[in-house]
């Protein structure tokens, strides 16, 4: 059953409220927020699956959390970046791997899969705003101002998996790891047992919600590099008593929840628990319940008793689906206005249909391919974490 929540007042506000009621949404007359118009083409479901049976087991697809339904239903596998890039990785017989995502992800795949395979991004826009708020001019340039400062020797890169492979490369040669919003944690002990300082990239929030919350460093620990800035806009004296420094990038989409948000949440949907991703900010995330990787917030849900109301903070696609997949409990979408990712969106059944029919056809479009030298630092700097107890 769905229902929406529409503020009385002229400020806009479309929460998406999926219940256990049985009425169905024709009868009253709701329509879910957020929903996409079908394909143009009728016949693009039919062409997919035509296609995907030609090339038989000589293709793989994998789709991330944050898909369109669309795209989904023809996913070989579901996840979060990384567990998507390893799973290709374990598929040595498919010779095409399709990563239904954003550029990174399919550059991660790329680095872990054998030489043969190909891996293949439906729409070469797809790309990551978060991953391109740390180019690889501007963190060399960052590094040249911390030798600068006297403090780069004693500082660790921890990269973000939401980044470049060439920022996951200039991590791995400069003793760094590579963290998943799962391991941040460990990631962030691992550094410091090895240095003095962080040097966290390119989410800021995640860096610091996990610092200040898991590792109790404070708030006065954490300092900001903006790469627009001379020097970061730092003074030396700020990087050299900083023990967290923090690359300016954020979630474009987990940027959007506010304090506000939880409040007004709150307020409208009694007995509600508040879950967010990490990547809000630190205002956002000291208001919720719970915190948690998109793993981690699928098996709360999954595991959470009929009847309970639960208020998400993370993108659209995966709230309305686990919405959609649990009715049994109400399922609130933490925004004031209803929001997909804008790039991870760019992948949709046309583009899709067009990859797979190419390949079938003999022609291999869109092929994200990381040069050997970058594919080998940045493989060292996901090793060092997969070194990691429990990775």
């Amino acid at each position: 059953m769905v229902q929406a929540f529409v503020d009385p007042t002229p400020s806009p506000l479309a929460l998406l409220l999926l219940g256990n009621s049985a009425d169905s949404e024709s009868e009253r007359g709701v329509e879910c927020p957020g929903d996409l118009p079908p394909a143009s083409d009728p016949d693009l479901v039919a062409r997919a699956q035509a296609a995907k049976t030609a090339l038989g087991e000589r293709v793989f697809i994998l789709g991330h959390h944050y898909q369109r339904d669309e795209v989904i239903q023809f996913a070989d596998v579901t996840g979060d970046s990384f567990k998507l890039a390893q799973r290709a990785a374990d598929m040595p017989e498919a010779e095409f791997i399709i990563f239904c995502g954003v550029h990174f992800m399919a550059e991660s795949a790329d680095i872990l899969t054998d030489d043969f395979q190909k891996v293949i991004l439906p729409d070469l826009a797809a790309g990551c705003s978060m991953a391109d708020m740390a180019g690889i001019n501007q963190v060399e340039q960052c590094w040249i101002d911390l030798e600068a400062a006297g403090v780069a020797a004693v500082t660790i890169p921890i990269t973000y998996m939401n980044s470049t492979a060439a920022i996951k490369a200039f991590t791995g040669k400069h003793g760094g790891s590579i963290c998943t919003s799962s391991n941040a944690k460990r990631n962030l002990e691992w550094a410091f047992e090895r240095g003095e300082k962080v040097l966290f990239m390119p989410d800021q929030h995640l860096g610091r919600n996990t610092a200040v919350r898991e590792l109790g460093l404070d708030l006065d620990d954490c300092v900001v590099f903006n790469p627009h800035k001379a020097n970061g806009g730092l003074t030396v004296e700020e990087l050299q008593n900083a023990k967290m420094i923090l690359w300016k990038g954020h979630c474009s989409v987990h940027g959007r929840f506010t304090p506000d948000s939880v409040d007004e949440v709150r307020s409208q949907v009694p007995g509600v628990t508040v879950i967010v991703h990490p990547e809000c900010t630190y205002e956002v995330v000291e208001k919720a319940d719970l915190v948690g990787s998109t793993e981690k917030i699928i098996t709360t849900i999954e595991n959470a008793p009929a009847g309970s109301a639960w208020a998400i903070g993370t993108e659209l696609n995966l709230v309305r689906r686990l919405a959609l997949s649990h009715p049994d409990k109400q399922i609130t979408y933490l925004d004031k206005t209803v929001c997909f990712c804008s790039t991870m969106n760019r992948i949709d059944l046309p583009h899709l249909v067009y990859s797979l029919e190419m390949l079938a056809s003999g022609n291999v479009i869109n092929q994200i391919s990381v040069d050997p030298e970058t594919s080998h630092w940045a493989k060292i700097a996901l090793d060092r974490m997969l070194a990691l107890p429990g990775s």
